[in-house]
């Protein structure tokens, strides 16, 4: 683990070896995606169009769709904000701290580093969005910087608005069980512990679902437990997994951008407000590592505001940073 953070941090490196997978490190530093013909067979160790539909993936979100909907239903007849609170408290543990800063801004790109047990539990929080394990999101989003707006980008939305958003989930090669995948992530692949989230990634957001049951019904009957069970996983999952596929999707698509680079990512102000500040992409991807993605004192990002908090209070070190003006002169500098 402290390998690949080290190597992230050297900016003169010319690329960082994943098996025989070598990614550039301008994919990680720069922003600037590695050169990649047109022309080129398409790379098998990239996302490809299965001839498989993924039922099993369909199947789980039509029934997330489906109870997200009856938890509106329930809700309309009976009302109760103690399950408002309990949508909000798992939100801020599933999306700002599993997703935003564990799975993006720590694992992917080693934007900070934490204790272990402070990393391994944020990452047990990025389970509880359901969007796959640990291994399995940070390799699709390497992948992505490898290959953005280019062949063998995961979800480019050059190869349509619907595959980037979902699409590319349902009719993808990509996998939670996929071998490719440990080739852009062996730093997870050897670490006992990320290994077992990626394989019972299922299993935090399940234990989760069974205690807000019992708990709701012990705290006002089987009708509190079950609004809580409802917007607590099926209604915070379902509209957390379409929030943050709007950062691979939308924010390819519409926005502004501060920094010129060779992919089509822009800053949506409100992919960020809905993401904790993930939508600031176009700064992302201009500088990967910085965990500050929101640049400028009006781009809100409390995403970061968490890592500033760890930070405080001595639980997270070498915090990269950057600000808009520090950002614009390494940009122009290269």
């Amino acid at each position: 683990m402290a390998g690949i953070t080290e190597v992230l941090q050297l900016s003169g490196a010319s690329g960082i070896s994943l098996g025989s997978l070598v990614i550039p490190m301008a994919t990680l530093v720069s922003g600037t995606p590695a050169p990649h013909s047109e022309k080129q067979p398409f790379n098998p160790q990239t996302q490809q169009k299965s001839h498989q539909f993924n039922w099993v993936f369909f199947v789980t979100i039509a029934i997330f769709h489906l109870l997200a909907v009856a938890a509106i239903v329930q809700s309309s007849f009976h009302f109760q904000w103690s399950s408002v609170v309990v949508f909000l408290a798992m939100w801020v543990f599933a999306q700002n701290v599993g997703i935003g800063m564990s799975y993006h801004r720590q694992l992917t790109h080693r934007g900070y580093v934490t204790p272990g047990w402070i990393e391994y539990f944020m990452a047990g929080c990025g389970t509880m969005a359901l969007q796959g394990g640990p291994l399995y999101w940070v390799a699709v989003h390497r992948m992505h910087h490898q290959y953005t707006d280019k062949p063998g980008d995961p979800h480019s939305p050059r190869d349509g608005a619907w595959w980037s958003h979902m699409g590319w989930i349902l009719e993808g090669t990509l996998h939670n069980d996929s071998r490719v995948l440990s080739r852009y992530a062996p730093d997870l692949a050897k670490d006992p512990v990320h290994e077992w989230l990626s394989h019972f990634h299922w299993v935090p957001v399940t234990l989760a679902g069974v205690a807000l049951l019992l708990g709701g019904a012990a705290y006002g009957g089987w009708a509190t437990g079950i609004s809580w069970t409802l917007w607590g996983v099926f209604l915070r999952v379902t509209i957390g997994m379409h929030v943050t596929w709007l950062v691979n999707s939308a924010t390819h698509m519409w926005g502004s951008r501060r920094f010129k680079i060779k992919d089509d990512s822009t800053n949506n102000w409100l992919v960020a407000l809905l993401t904790g500040g993930e939508g600031w992409h176009n700064n992302h991807h201009a500088h990967p590592v910085s965990a500050r993605h929101g640049m400028a004192w009006y781009e809100l990002d409390v995403n970061y505001m968490g890592i500033q908090l760890l930070q405080f209070f001595g639980l997270a070190w070498n915090v990269h940073a950057l600000d808009a003006k520090t950002a614009l002169a390494k940009s122009q500098a290269r």
